[in-house]
């Protein structure tokens, strides 16, 4: 019997074991002049932060609501010249400085109403009584 190698079992001509991956396997040419990143598509631009007109808005519904609707309004004309962040924002700070001015103007109307009804009641048994 004579000894020979056992037959290739990658074919004839296959490296030989321990010399995977074959030298520049898995690595990508460098980019042609004049693009820098590459292949594909450039990575997208970063994108813009939220309003601070909006942010304000949503705090100054709290503090002065009347202030946050004017910071609401404001936002929201920025947001859609500038494409920035904080639509939500902007339209939760209108909405609660819409509900809590209204609040505070119905309060007010109730109680200086009532008032004014009682000083109107106070003034007629006044005059009536003068005679």
């Amino acid at each position: 019997m004579s000894s020979q190698p056992p037959p290739d079992p990658y074919g004839p001509g296959s490296p030989p074991p321990g010399s995977y991956p074959p030298p520049g396997y898995g690595q990508q040419p460098p980019p042609p002049p004049g693009y820098g990143y590459g292949y594909g598509y450039p990575p997208p631009p970063p994108a813009p932060g939220t309003n601070t007109m909006a942010i304000l808005s949503l705090v100054f519904a709290f503090v002065f609501s009347p202030i946050g609707i004017v910071f609401g309004h404001l936002a929201k004309k920025q947001i859609r010249e500038s494409g920035e962040e904080g639509d939500g924002l902007a339209t939760a700070g209108l909405v609660v400085s819409y509900i809590f001015t209204g609040i505070y103007v119905l309060s007010l109307v109730l109680c200086c109403g009532s008032y004014l009804g009682l000083a109107a009641l106070v003034g007629v048994s006044e005059s009536s009584s003068s005679y």
